[in-house]
């Protein structure tokens, strides 16, 4: 089997996450019907307690071959693909030579190069692509791919020798489950990498620090023949409220280690309403003045009306796993060798999000992100490069050579 047509096969297999159901893990059984298919490829490939628990994650160890004691370097992708956009029935194909004009999807879809421009840079590359009408899935399920290729190879060459490689594929990482169980002591790895990326020359260590906020709005309902000078209208103050935040820190309007202050959903009526923001900045100090910002938005309405009509929740999800991957020089140097060796210029890329691997970071297990071909993720309009998808497995096998050297 292919790189290419593993892809085809687990990106046919729908495992999308369920944002409304985060209280159970997998948040959707459907996610168990991939986990199985590479519970047993696992074991067909002779791997070491290959195991799927309860949870819907999958664990497996590739014993050392060598007599040298080197640490254990782990991989980790996850199953699910975005609540974004469909993950049912997906249709992949592959344009064999993209001649960097725009992508006919279907008939009423076009992917148009215009919108992605990056894209011309591809020309000449194998690509594969959607029929239009759901996303590919390659985020993650390139990531999978890369990791059970380099098994692959390894199984067929028990000659080449390598210390102890844990795997793991996780559940729910598109609405931020994907730790909730993750066990760092059964994985047993000293380091490891999250094979979640885009492009194949980036690494990225850094990932946002990142916050939600709950803002909820209480009005004064009476009839509106009855309210002047006595009504207070909480949908209105909602807009009012979303209104005083600063422009430029919208998602429109940063890019880089821009932050930004997201306005995810907003409902209400003229009793009660409710704004849902996301926060985010690679730089701890200026997230915390991004949460001063809503909360002096709040005071303001509540000083202007004479009572509390505005509060705010902060909650904090996960932070940059820089913190930690600074201390760990060595996880970044044997990644970048390894992509030296297949003639790539690495790239530092930081993530506009997060990974598995920020909290995994902070519990433990250092673990940078990876690329392995894809693009335009979470919509219709997603890609993966073989070309690159290719090399991905071969850089897995790279990173075990140099942690077996180091």
């Amino acid at each position: 089997m292919s790189a290419e047509e593993r892809l085809i096969r687990y990106c046919k297999v729908d495992t999308q996450s369920d944002p409304n159901n985060e209280g159970e893990t997998p948040s959707t059984k459907k996610q168990f019907d991939l986990a199985k298919i590479l519970e047993k490829e696992l074991k067909d490939l002779g791997m070491e307690n290959a195991t799927l628990d309860e949870h819907c994650y999958v664990y497996a160890w590739l014993p050392a071959n060598t007599e040298k004691k080197c640490r254990t370097v782990g991989f980790i992708a996850h199953m699910d693909t975005a609540p974004d956009f469909s993950g049912t029935n997906v249709k992949p194909r592959i344009i064999e030579s993209f001649d960097g004009k725009d992508i006919v999807l279907n008939p009423e879809v076009t992917m148009k190069m215009s919108d992605f421009p990056q894209m011309r840079e591809l020309k000449g590359k194998r690509l594969m692509v959607t029929d239009g009408s759901t996303l590919l899935g390659a985020d993650d399920k390139a990531g999978v791919v890369s990791i059970m290729e380099a098994l692959t190879y390894l199984h067929a060459h028990p000659e080449v020798k390598h210390g102890r490689i844990a795997v793991a594929f996780t559940p729910d990482e598109e609405i931020g489950n994907g730790p909730k169980y993750f066990d760092v002591q059964k994985f047993g790895a000293d380091f490891a990498y999250t094979m979640d990326g885009g492009e194949i020359d980036e690494f990225s260590e850094e990932t946002f620090n990142a916050a939600s906020a709950e803002v909820e709005m209480h009005g004064f309902s009476i009839h509106p023949g009855d309210a002047k000078d006595r009504m207070i209208n909480a949908a209105s103050l909602a807009c009012e409220f979303q209104e005083i935040l600063p422009k430029h820190m919208t998602p429109e309007h940063t890019e880089g280690r821009e932050g930004f202050i997201h306005l995810i959903s907003i409902k209400g009526n003229t009793e009660e309403a409710e704004l849902s923001y996301i926060l985010r900045d690679h730089n701890a100090q200026l997230l915390e003045k991004k949460k001063e910002l809503l909360q002096s938005a709040a005071s303001y309405l509540n000083d202007l009306h004479g009572k509390k009509v505005c509060t705010v929740t902060i909650k904090d999800a996960y932070r940059n796993m820089y913190e930690v991957l600074k201390k760990e020089p060595e996880v970044r140097k044997i990644a970048w060798q390894s992509l030296q060796d297949l003639g790539i210029d690495p790239k530092d890329a930081p993530i506009r999000g997060g990974t598995d691997g920020a909290v995994l970071s902070f519990r433990g297990l250092p673990c940078p992100n990876l690329g392995n071909g894809g693009g335009n993720f979470h919509g219709r309009y997603e890609y993966c490069v073989m070309e690159e998808l290719e090399q991905a497995s071969q850089l897995i096998l790279h990173i075990i050579q140099h942690t077996q050297e180091a």
